[in-house]
């Protein structure tokens, strides 16, 4: 296969991203892991042939982990498409899968009403879940986003599927994915999970995950995912403008474009700040970002890699935290 000669020219920069063992499972991640929502037309159209070029192109790249859910548009048919058409070999890549538990809504997705937090539940979607994907294992599986804790933990509830999946060598690892830190200093008491995401306080514009999640999870040698190090785009180094009205999220907002304005200055890019700051925490082992087409994706990628002074990262700290 004749490789295109802008794969070419970025490849020949022979960047290597970063990877970090995640916890206790010992398994060796890429510090970018690749958030399956970016090709689920999620945030733009991404075709199936797209998605297969793109997942291939991660692999190549070295970005191997697929962080997945139902709820991530149409990512998950893709991704299993991609397995099943040969594109990728299931042994090279690494897929974490979510159990959403949003609402009443099919498989929990999306939508109004109390979500079903059943054993019987958790068991049925994840073995439909690996019928879609092709798969017969899952190396990690979290629960997603439940709106209450005490269901998911109880006798016959849907922690007690996931073990059961465990038993049924359909998952090798169990966690959580979500954002009450209550939630989860909860669930890290139990001892029953082995990794953990969460989202949107672990970043440039906020912090509050280290204040006890981080400490809890790595003292109990949990393998971390932070989700939202980019803020959901904030602190990619386009104007937020384009695409967040003002009037959202006013205070990040405008410190996102007080750092954005501060990098240009300094001839840095603001994305590499903002994951360079995520990856100078060793606590933290992998960082998922969606991307919706290989600029994007080679982007993260260079990002991950670059080396930045730590006097001008002192600087643009002390004058942005």
């Amino acid at each position: 296969m004749t490789i295109p000669a802008e794969k070419r020219k970025f490849m020949s920069e022979k960047l290597s991203v970063p990877r970090r063992v995640w916890g206790n499972t010992g398994l060796s991640i890429p510090v970018i892991p690749f958030g399956t929502q970016g090709f689920g037309n999620n945030f733009g159209p991404v075709t199936d042939e797209e998605a297969c070029e793109l997942i291939r192109y991660a692999v190549d790249l070295g970005v191997n982990h697929f962080d997945c859910a139902r709820c991530y548009g149409d990512s998950l048919r893709k991704l299993g498409g991609a397995i099943k058409e040969g594109a990728v070999r299931r042994d090279e890549i690494i897929i974490s899968g979510r159990l959403c538990c949003h609402s009443a809504a099919e498989w929990g997705g999306y939508g109004e009403g109390r979500a079903d937090y059943s054993k019987e539940r958790a068991i049925a979607d994840i073995e439909d879940q690996r019928q879609i994907l092709g798969i017969e294992k899952f190396d990690a599986m979290l629960i997603h986003d439940p709106r209450e804790i005490e269901p998911t933990l109880a006798a016959e509830g849907t922690l007690e599927g996931l073990e059961k999946a465990r038993d049924n060598e359909w998952v090798d690892f169990l966690g959580y994915g979500m954002n009450p830190h209550d939630f989860h200093l909860s669930v890290i008491e139990t001892g029953r999970t082995d990794v953990l995401l969460t989202f949107s306080d672990f970043n440039l514009l906020r912090q509050t995950a280290r204040e006890d999640i981080l400490p809890a999870a790595y003292e109990n040698g949990m393998g971390i995912l932070n989700g939202w190090s980019i803020m959901r785009g904030y602190l990619t180094g386009k104007p937020v403008d384009t695409f967040v009205p003002r009037e959202k999220w006013k205070e990040d907002h405008e410190r996102a474009e007080a750092m954005r304005e501060w990098a240009e200055a300094h001839g840095l890019k603001l994305l590499e700040l903002a994951l360079q700051f995520c990856l100078r925490d060793d606590r933290v082992h992998g960082n998922p970002i969606g991307s919706l087409n290989k600029e994007q994706l080679e982007a993260n990628v260079r990002a991950a890699c670059a080396k930045l002074a730590d006097a001008t990262f002192e600087q643009f700290l002390s004058e942005h935290l």
